[in-house]
């Protein structure tokens, strides 16, 4: 069983320095100086990596999704992503900037040109959002790179998250450079829906390091349950007002609490279980609060994020209206969240069944590729 995680040549553990990521995301909304003031502000709340997210809109939905209810209001997804895209030389910018401020720099990938160019940019680690976890395609080429990998498994299944394992170690992906980080996909997620004892179950039947990707409102609660359970990474969204306009803005910690977040983590790092019960009492987590943040340490869907599964997964998906006879060509397929208005498709392992098929019936830009939609049938 690994218990600590390496990257940008550093080891995290939940032992003697736990890593915390400041998710920044997409929360600049563009803006090259707010990113930067995003970055000092980790540093000062004491962060030791910011993340960010290489948005394309059309590697991760299609036009048609529809639309989607966030703490910022009723929006169309497709086209807010599109207002997020940015050039790979702000990233970069960005990278330069982090590491002079002696931070990791990471990013979300979301697609194959994401990846490629964060690889670009040297990054510590890459990371895989949780509906990505099935993206077979995406684990296939960041494994391939060699680099620490980091994978949040919201809204799945054990056996969800074994496949995508798999399929890093099938590319060489070696143990001690991948991380899974435990996460309730929901906008906020309520603490205690968070089973943290389901890191010491994930970590012992998968060979990971593992950790917490946090979207609760509170901001200590579940690191510090996640490190009475082994965590060695706490990622949390960071922002500089919740009354901001980025998309998990509402949902983030402001700089103070950021900084409450990792001063409570360090001043604990390192006691044993019962001086991290007593410590945290006095801090305002009694033990049986936090007991019912660590759960049962069964992996199953929580309750707020139940209804997400299958949808915010990626599927198989036609990009365009397509006529009967049409052989398949891998641009009128993709592998896409369903989100709210579309059908869902195949897997993505099934991917390349679909190319060269020959479609039996008519399909519908944006609908769920269906291997009934190949399938010839002899009556």
């Amino acid at each position: 069983m690994i218990t600590a995680f390496k990257a940008g040549g550093k080891i995290f553990s939940s032992q003697e320095h736990i890593l915390v990521i400041a998710e920044i995301g997409t929360g600049h909304n563009g803006s090259i100086q707010k990113a930067k003031e995003l970055i000092a502000a980790a540093k000062e709340s004491g962060a030791d990596a910011v993340k960010f997210q290489i948005v394309y809109a059309d590697e991760i939905l299609h036009p048609d999704t529809g639309f989607v209810e966030l703490p910022t209001g009723r929006i169309p997804l497709y086209e807010r992503f599109r207002t997020l895209e940015c050039s790979i030389d702000f990233y970069a910018e960005l990278a330069e900037y982090a590491k002079q401020e002696g931070l990791l720099f990471s990013a979300s990938a979301f697609g194959l040109r994401s990846a490629e160019e964060l690889r670009q940019l040297k990054p510590a680690f890459f990371k895989i959002a949780s509906p990505e976890l099935n993206h077979f395609p995406l684990l296939e080429r960041v494994a391939s790179f060699g680099l620490p990998v980091i994978l949040s498994t919201g809204v799945s299944r054990l056996g969800d998250i074994e496949r995508a394992v798999s399929c890093l170690e099938a590319k060489g992906l070696a143990p001690e450079l991948r991380a899974l980080l435990h996460c309730v996909t929901a906008y906020p997620a309520p603490e205690t829906d968070y089973n943290t004892a389901v890191l010491q179950s994930l970590s012992a039947l998968l060979n990971s390091s593992v950790g917490i990707s946090d979207h609760s409102l509170d901001p200590a609660a579940v690191p510090i349950a996640g490190l009475l359970s082994g965590a060695c990474i706490i990622e949390k969204h960071i922002c500089l007002s919740r009354k901001d306009a980025g998309l998990d803005d509402p949902v983030a910690l402001e700089p103070a609490q950021f900084l409450q977040m990792t001063q409570t983590l360090r001043s604990l790092t390192g006691k044993t279980e019962d001086g991290i019960y007593a410590a945290a009492a006095d801090a305002g987590y009694p033990r049986e609060f936090l007991q019912r943040i660590i759960g049962s340490g069964e992996k199953k869907l929580a309750a707020a994020e139940k209804g997400n599964y299958g949808t915010t997964n990626r599927s198989l998906h036609y990009v365009k209206d397509t006529a009967a006879g049409t052989v398949i060509q891998p641009e009128d397929i993709a592998i896409l969240r369903t989100e709210k208005n579309l059908t869902a498709g195949e897997s993505p392992e099934y991917y390349r069944h679909f190319i060269g098929a020959v479609l039996q019936r008519d399909v519908t830009g944006g609908a769920g590729a269906v291997f009934d939609d190949i399938i010839v049938r002899r009556y």
